[in-house]
């Protein structure tokens, strides 16, 4: 008999959905507050996760909802790259 693995679930800073990690993109704060996406999901520092979702980025984007979460600043071309991050992964 196997054993069953159990799958990661992490929350949406946005739309607040529990999904598997996989499905989710970590954007992460450095201890210098440096903010950036985390595509291995293993870099260190404080880390919110998003839905690879466009409405969930523009969302996020909308309500400032990183900045907050993050306690830092978050630069307006970071919402960007994670658009072009997502439409990119779609394909």
């Amino acid at each position: 008999m196997t054993k069953k693995r159990k799958i990661p679930l992490r929350k949406c800073v946005a739309t607040h959905e529990m999904k598997e990690k996989k499905e989710m993109i970590r954007i992460v704060r450095s201890k210098e507050g440096v903010v950036s996406i985390d595509p291995t999901g293993k870099k260190s520092g404080r880390g919110a996760y998003l839905s690879k979702d466009k409405e969930a980025i523009l969302k996020a984007k909308k309500k400032n909802v990183l900045s907050s979460h993050l306690e830092a600043e978050v630069p307006e071309e970071l919402y960007d790259e994670l658009l072009a991050y997502v439409e990119a992964g779609s394909k």
